[in-house]
């Protein structure tokens, strides 16, 4: 997965368990506490957008098989 994290203008491509992450065309490196923040925040807004759309897209998909009213 790739996240765009606009605040740090850079792609994080991996995250390891011991909190490091690996930036676009970047080597693995240890966030500071402003750009963790910024990678949460991202990754929140992110699963609820994504969200919002397996919610709409199951809903379409359920009037389509006549589920749903």
């Amino acid at each position: 997965m790739r996240l765009y994290v606009e605040p740090m203008d850079a792609t994080v491509v991996e995250v390891a368990a011991d909190g490091r992450v690996r930036l676009e065309n970047e080597d693995w490196t240890t966030p500071t506490l402003q750009e963790k923040r910024a990678i949460i925040y991202e990754a929140q807004k992110a699963v609820e957008e994504l969200t919002e759309w397996i919610e709409i897209l199951s809903l379409q998909d359920g009037r389509k098989a006549g589920l749903q009213g």
